[in-house]
């Protein structure tokens, strides 16, 4: 029996997990949640309904693991913990700072009764999974992670919620010569700052106060305060002409020795380039909602990351195909 999902949210990540989920050979989309009016979304999945969010809990029996697809800024944090009771879930929540507190949270709404899976994504995620391999391999050394150039799915959001804009896209940008220095076996001390910049593209509504959208953005903390920030406002012309696109990637780095005199260096590089951010961290979910539901059904309940989950969980292969064309 194929596992059902459900989607909550239908912006560009939603549509992602759509895609991924129509590609899945063990999966089958049983519902799409909206908190708009259900007759004004249409997907691209032929027969499955479109549910208003109002509705959800009459799905109970019906979907095997819902994935949240909001925002971290002002979605997840409440969303996730309020649908763990009563649903097996996962989400893609990257606030990096608050990790810890939003684990807590939905671990105590599983109550022992549903399994969840926060932060899956790329990163977190995918490379949160590299740089504990790496550590563990080379535990003299350091970490260095660079995101960009690309566009951020959630400082975009992010920005969008800002009282005055209308539209926004974010693009982190790595500092060329942090990046390089790294990559050559150098391991300078660098701030978040040093590592990278981030550009805002921002169209504003008409009579809005631009001074005050700046300070709101570049204010904003655990997205935009620890960084070096430039808005550009633009029209919404030039915004649909050039900014349209969701591309995006980033680098980890672990720069370590081995050796009784540490003679020995050594670079493990992990990157990902990206043509579509929210079609990838959409794959991404997907996988590790297989994985919650192959935990729920042995009896394992409660709120999980990346970390804790075996890579063979998230594959559709059995445990002996996996070794025999895999290992």
């Amino acid at each position: 029996m194929k596992t059902r999902i459900g989607i909550f949210g239908y912006g560009n990540l939603g549509r992602g997990v759509e895609c991924a989920v129509n590609k899945a050979p063990d999966m089958e989309l049983a519902a799409v949640f909206t908190r708009r009016d259900p007759a004004s979304v249409q997907i691209r999945t032929q027969n499955v309904p479109v549910v208003h969010a109002d509705d959800i809990l009459s799905w109970k029996d019906r979907i095997d693991v819902l994935i949240l697809c909001g925002g971290s800024a002002f979605d997840l944090p409440s969303q996730t913990p309020l649908y763990a009771k009563d649903f097996n879930v996962v989400d893609s929540f990257d606030t990096h700072a608050n990790i810890p507190e939003h684990f807590a949270a939905v671990d105590a709404a599983c109550a022992g009764r549903q399994t969840a899976v926060i932060s899956a994504g790329w990163d977190p995620g995918l490379f949160s999974l590299t740089r504990v391999y790496a550590n563990a391999v080379l535990p003299d050394g350091k970490d260095y992670t660079f995101w960009g150039r690309g566009v951020s799915q959630g400082h975009s959001d992010a920005v969008r919620r800002i009282k005055g804009v209308k539209n926004a896209k974010q693009y982190t940008v790595p500092v060329d010569a942090a990046l390089e220095a790294v990559r050559s076996g150098e391991t300078p001390e660098l701030t978040t700052r040093q590592k990278h910049t981030r550009e805002v593209f921002v169209v504003a509504e008409e009579g809005a106060d631009k001074e005050q959208i700046v300070h709101d953005i570049v204010t904003l903390k655990n997205y935009f305060d620890e960084y070096d920030t430039t808005v550009n406002f633009i029209s919404e012309e030039e915004f649909n002409a050039n900014h349209t696109g969701m591309a995006h990637g980033g680098f980890v780095f672990r720069s370590g020795t081995t050796g009784w005199d540490s003679e020995n260096r050594h670079i493990i590089e992990y990157s990902l380039k990206l043509d579509s951010n929210p079609e990838f961290t959409g794959s991404v979910i997907t996988a590790y909602a297989r994985a919650v539901k192959k935990l729920y059904d042995t009896g394992v309940t409660g709120c999980k990351t990346v970390l804790d989950i075996p890579p063979a969980l998230l594959s559709a292969e059995d445990p002996a195909e996996l070794r025999k064309h895999l290992l």
